[in-house]
């Protein structure tokens, strides 16, 4: 075992030439290969052993403290997909929606009797200069608040604070205690519809100009009502009349539980024997297999009987999943899936990676040059060895795989907006990390994660996204926290950004709000449901005391950098829709399985922005999902290879606490550290977040298609050769006319390039 700081180091090293030199077999440029690996090696080797003079160029690098430059990133084998990556789901979890459910956007312009243009008025962010045509909104509003009014005044008591929905309580053995917990919940929901004022109500209308005068706060509270998703007495009731029929079928495997409503229509349906929430369980486990299920050894087929199934909860699970179905009472139900972050994680009895995939020379950048002198060039420490945020090009200071930031800052002029949200749903963020914990850019979160036993925590939801760690079995190799969450919130911005310390981030100056939805050995498919539609400001979570508790900063753009083996789950179809409808961008990871995003989710669900991860060279990496979904490339990192000779292994650095580190500067082991290099195609969705979140500061008043638009506009076109992998690696691709062993892997319209945007016009942007 490679025990010294500069032993790890040479162990990447030889790591790689072997991969340079093992991998060559059937290809033609073998020795140019080999010789290139042996250049890395002994480059990378003189450097980190101190014979080698780090370039003094490297900005800051030197001058800052280890404490602020110290960093991880050691050698990862191939990813492959193994026992872990079969789907799981949580045993007595289970998501429905009963059917005839009209969409609630739908239905908060019938009940307000407000069209789809006012609706959209007050989620604008900025408005043109000129009046509002007379007629287009009906004036019935001051144009400024009462002197010393709060926002929850001046909105007309709109934001008085409300109780969550109703939990219906099920137990088949007591028929009285059950309808009597219908009946009660069908009252409290009368009396909540009956209790909250329409949308028309609750928004004032009012002129452009006028909206225009409210101070910041006040128009905030506006735009966030427009998007709140009402209380709709027959959404409500299908899911209480819902209720008969599940307990008639809990009833038929003697299960009780609860069923959790919401304001769109879909339940959580949480079953037991003892008629128990499995959730409420808070007591020390350490085998997840006690509470996780793989979803293919719990099929339940039509030979079996109830009696076949005492004692097994998942396969009851599976059973009453079945048995909703069939009733024809519901659009959809389904096992509630654990979907897993999108590092690729390391397995020492893998293969080394294909460094052969790619061996094409497409474009190599360096015709996007900034049309003033750089004015926005970050001092953090370690940007000197963020390649992936850099301009492409070979020349000093570019990288080929880079994606343009730099450029884009100091064109449009503009690092990012206050007014812009970024939500990252993830494990939550590592808040006492130094670069987290001063950054001005971290708005209040939620913990999403239901399950005390998946929380690692001690509790269930609540106001903490902190990230406590996610490590789900301790007695496996190579097991650790992850902290993967904190790493790609700083490659959004979450990281305080030209601080004199650590990394930067991709926006500088943007909001993110952090949303906890993965903990322990993953995330329940019905968590990250919710954690979507919080995060865009539609539903609200439960706070103390059963009180409603809403997101005060909705997001323009949410980050899924996570994953489930299988194709989109209906119930996160669901969620994904009802954000994109109010204008929000769902950015997601395309996986790491080397396979079809079709077989991926979120990456192959709709109404996504799907991004495969691309290298230091630009070229889509071997570990990557691909296929039609596939929208762009974008820095995802690849541990294996060092393309742009700086002696590290080219991964995606960002903000994580690790262990293992050493000093770029001498080259001297550090114990621990906070910043880390990670590939993956998580590392490669912030990019695109953050790059949208740019777009949205550069022009405010922009749908979310015309930002998607403008980033596919400016993306970078890739050779056949630089989305491709050897076909005997990648079953059922298409091999590259002249290139019978190499196969096509598609990657999207091209590689993510910021610097490829014009400057916007006059008056479109700021900082």
């Amino acid at each position: 075992m490679l025990k010294r700081p500069t032993d790890l180091r040479l162990g990447w090293v030889l790591m790689s030439a072997l991969a340079g030199g093992v991998m060559l077999a059937g290809c033609d440029q073998i020795g140019d290969r080999v010789s290139r690996a042996k250049e890395i090696a002994e480059a990378s080797a003189g450097q980190v052993s101190g014979d080698t003079i780090v370039d003094e160029s490297l900005r800051n690098l030197q001058a800052a403290s280890m404490a602020d430059r110290a960093l991880a990133g050691t050698v990862m084998a191939e990813f492959v997909v193994d026992d872990e990556e079969r789907p799981m789901f949580a045993i007595g979890s289970i998501i429905a929606k009963p059917i005839d459910i009209a969409p609630t956007a739908a239905m908060a312009v019938e009940d307000t009797a407000m069209s789809a243009e006012e609706i959209e008025y007050f989620e604008e962010e900025y408005y043109y200069e000129e009046e509002a045509a007379a007629g287009d909104i009906p004036e019935s509003a001051p144009a400024s608040a009462p002197e010393n009014a709060t926002s929850r005044e001046v909105a007309g008591d709109i934001l008085q604070v409300e109780q969550v929905l109703p939990t219906i309580m099920i137990d088949p053995r007591a028929v009285a205690k059950t309808e009597k917990s219908i009946a009660a919940a069908d009252k409290e929901v009368d009396q909540l519809v009956l209790d909250e004022p329409p949308l028309a109500g609750r928004l004032k209308k009012m002129t452009r100009q006028e909206f225009k005068a409210l101070p910041a706060e006040e128009k905030a509270e506006i735009r966030k009502l427009a998007r709140r998703a009402p209380l709709v007495r027959e959404t409500l009731k299908a899911q209480i009349d819902a209720n008969s029929v599940m307990a008639d079928t809990m009833s038929k495997y003697n299960m009780g539980g609860a069923v959790a409503l919401s304001r769109e229509g879909q339940m959580v349906i949480q079953i037991g024997p003892d008629g128990a929430s499995p959730t409420q369980f808070k007591g020390p486990v350490t085998d997840p297999a006690s509470f996780l299920a793989r979803a293919d050894s719990a099929k339940c087929t039509d030979e079996i009987q109830p009696a076949d199934v005492v004692g097994d909860l998942a396969l009851a699970t599976a059973c009453v999943v079945r048995d909703l179905r069939a009733s024809g009472q519901f659009e959809y139900v389904e096992p509630d899936f654990i979907f897993q972050n999108q590092f690729v994680r390391r397995n020492k009895d893998a293969p080394q990676p294909d460094t052969t995939a790619g061996t094409g020379t497409g474009t190599t950048g360096g015709t996007n040059t900034p049309t003033q002198p750089a004015t926005f060039r970050p001092n953090d420490p370690l940007w000197s060895l963020q390649w992936h945020f850099r301009d492409q090009g070979t020349a000093d200071d570019r990288s080929a795989g880079g994606a343009g930031f730099e450029t884009f800052w100091n064109r449009q002029g503009t690092t990012g907006s206050r007014s812009v949200v970024v939500a990252v749903v993830d494990t939550g963020l590592q808040m006492a990390h130094p670069d987290i914990a001063g950054s001005p850019n971290i708005m209040p979160g939620w913990d999403m994660v239901s399950d005390p036993r998946m929380g690692n925590d001690g509790d269930g939801r609540d106001s903490n996204a902190d990230d406590p760690g996610d490590m789900c079995d301790p007695t496996k190799a190579n097991a650790a926290d992850s902290f993967h969450g904190t790493h790609v919130a700083g490659t959004v911005g979450a990281a305080a950004t030209d601080n004199g310390a650590g990394v930067a981030g991709g926006a500088w100056n943007v909001r993110i709000v952090p949303v906890r939805a993965l903990g322990k050995c993953g995330g329940r498919l019905s968590d990250i449901n919710d954690a979507i539609r919080w995060a865009a400001g539609l539903i609200p979570a439960e706070g103390p005391g059963g009180t409603e508790e809403w997101n005060e900063n909705p997001a323009d753009v949410i980050n899924l950098s996570i994953g489930l083996l299988g194709a989109c789950p209906a119930s996160l179809q669901d969620a994904i829709d009802s954000v994109t409808e109010r204008g929000a961008i769902v950015v997601s990871a395309a996986g790491n399985a080397r396979m079809a995003t079709s077989f991926y989710a979120p990456a192959g669900c709709r109404n996504v922005v799907t991004v495969a991860a691309s290298d230091a060279r630009g070229q889509l990496t071997p570990y990557s999902n691909y296929g039609a979904e596939v929208m762009l490339l974008a820095p995802g990192g690849d541990l294996t290879r060092d393309d742009n000779g700086d002696g590290k292994p080219d991964g995606v650095l960002s903000t994580k606490a690790a262990t293992n580190c050493f000093d770029p500067v001498t080259g001297q082991g550090v114990a621990s550290c906070n910043y880390a290099y990670e590939q993956g195609t998580s590392m490669a969705a912030p990019h695109v977040s953050a790059a949208l979140a740019l777009l949205k500061a550069r022009t405010p008043s922009a749908t979310k298609d015309e930002l998607i638009a403008t980033l596919r506009g400016a993306l970078d076109p890739r050779q056949p050769l630089q989305c491709s992998g050897l076909c005997s690696q990648y079953p059922g691709t298409t091999a590259v006319p002249g290139s019978p062993d190499m196969c096509s892997r598609p990657c999207g319209a091209g590689l993510l390039n910021l610097a490829g945007i014009p400057a916007a016009p006059t008056g479109g942007g700021g900082r």
